[in-house]
Parts: structure tokens; C-alpha cells; sequence
């Protein structure tokens, strides 16, 4: 026989288990909070803009032919950027003590599509480094690509730096306490119905009826036992009295 559960039925359980439910949410919120902000470490983010274009005199026309060439080399201009013939002169440069694949981890090249502007981006828990690999990486990329690919269509358009004090991209301590109260509420509601699920004590005659399918005639009260004794010594002083009478 397939059972239901009434809208009714399912306030009473969230009203019966309101406490757990509490309880765990406020858990997975506060320790969230804590290890987001004193245990993970903060990371930073900074940027360098470069502009893949090739130099022309000031009253040359703007030529389209070599525009969507430099836009077609911006790819291979990503790779280079993080191949280590770039990579160990910026380590070199800057005596960073890490391998060159560290180094390429913290590096992350994109542009708008057809976009001649190349973005060299670093994320770094030091603000300070962060900000002198990606202004180094840009600087050895422009000396460098000309010697690669025989070029010169390379120029850094803005540095990278930050107004004021730095905030960190990661981790987001508010984001992870609000999805931390979120899974905590989800798991407080399945538990507080696990455990109703899981609780095959009889409570009332509902309880049996469901139980034996069979109607309930009548309850018996419970007598407690100060009661029964109470009862008892009435008895008793009553029947001593007749005795006297009699």
C-alpha cells in the first residue's frame, strides 16, 4: 500500500525538527565563514594590457589586411607568452624561486574576440608579485617576440597595479556562506524527514489504526502511581472506620 504525506503532515515534521534544522544550517554557515576567512588563503588578481598592432607612421591610412593578421596571430601570441622561453627569463628577471610550470599556472592569456588587445592576467597571494609578473611578462614578450617571429607589432598598453588596497578574487567569503547556508537547510529538512521516516514508535491511535488497519474501540488512561497509592490509603482509612463502628 503506497503511503502519503499531507501538506499538513510535512509542517509538523519541519515544526517537530525546527531545532535540528536550526542547528545544522547555523553549523555549515559558521564554519564556512571561518575557514573563508582565516584558513584558505586570499588570492589576488591583476592585469597587463597588451596591443598586438603593427607600427605605422601617424598620416598612413589604417591598412584592415594587416589588422586581421594581427588579430590571427593573437593565438599564437598566447602560446608564446607562456612557453617557457618567455617564462625563464621572467623567473630569471625577477629570482622567483618556482619551476616555470608554477610559473605557467599562474598566468592566463584571453582577448575579445576579433579584439587586438591582449589581456595578461596573474592571480598570485602576494599582491606585490602578482603585479611584477605581469608587468615583467609583458615587458620580456615585447623584447622577445621580435627576435621569434621577426616582428614588431607589439606594444604594452596599460601596466598592471592597484588603486588603493587590493581585494582578493578567491576566495569569496560571502558567496561560500550563503551556498554553505543553503546545502545546510537541504541537508537539515532531509535529516529532520529521515529521521521521522526511521521513528516506528506508536504514538496514538492513529498510529495503531495505520499500523493494524483495524478501527481503535476505546484507550485505557494511564493511572500514575502516586494515584494508585493515593487510592489505596482511602481505602484502607475507610475500612478501619467500619471496624471501629461496628
Amino acid at each position: 500500500m503506497e503511503e502519503t504525506i499531507s501538506l499538513k503532515e510535512i509542517f509538523e515534521v519541519l515544526k517537530k525538527r525546527l531545532s535540528l534544522i536550526l542547528l545544522i544550517t547555523l553549523l555549515a554557515t559558521a564554519t564556512s565563514g571561518v575557514v573563508s576567512y582565516f584558513l584558505l588563503t586570499p588570492i589576488y588578481e591583476t592585469q597587463t594590457q597588451i596591443l598586438v598592432n603593427q607600427k605605422t607612421d601617424k598620416d598612413s591610412a589604417i591598412d584592415y589586411n594587416q589588422v586581421n593578421r594581427d588579430v590571427a596571430l593573437i593565438n599564437t601570441y598566447s602560446v608564446i607568452i607562456k612557453s617557457p622561453t618567455i617564462l625563464d627569463e621572467v623567473k630569471e628577471s625577477l629570482s622567483l624561486d618556482m619551476t616555470t610550470n608554477t610559473l605557467n599556472n599562474k598566468i592566463s592569456v584571453s582577448n575579445a574576440q576579433n579584439s587586438q588587445v591582449v589581456l595578461i592576467s596573474v592571480t598570485d597571494p602576494d599582491p606585490k608579485l602578482a603585479v611584477k609578473i605581469a608587468n615583467t611578462t609583458a615587458t620580456v614578450f615585447e623584447k622577445e617576440i621580435s627576435n621569434i617571429m621577426n616582428v614588431d607589432n607589439v606594444s604594452i598598453l596599460s601596466k598592471a597595479g592597484f588603486e588603493g588596497t587590493p581585494a582578493p578574487v578567491n576566495p569569496n567569503p560571502v558567496l561560500n556562506m550563503a551556498i554553505a547556508l543553503i546545502i545546510g537547510l537541504m541537508v537539515g529538512v532531509g535529516l529532520a524527514f529521515l529521521l521521522e521516516y526511521l521513528d516506528n514508535t506508536i504514538k496514538d491511535e492513529n498510529d495503531i489504526e495505520k499500523l493494524l488497519g483495524l478501527p481503535v474501540l476505546g484507550t485505557i488512561a494511564v493511572i500514575e502511581d502516586k494515584e494508585v497509592g493515593s487510592s489505596k490509603g482511602n481505602a484502607k482509612k475507610s475500612v478501619r472506620g467500619e471496624t471501629v463502628e461496628s
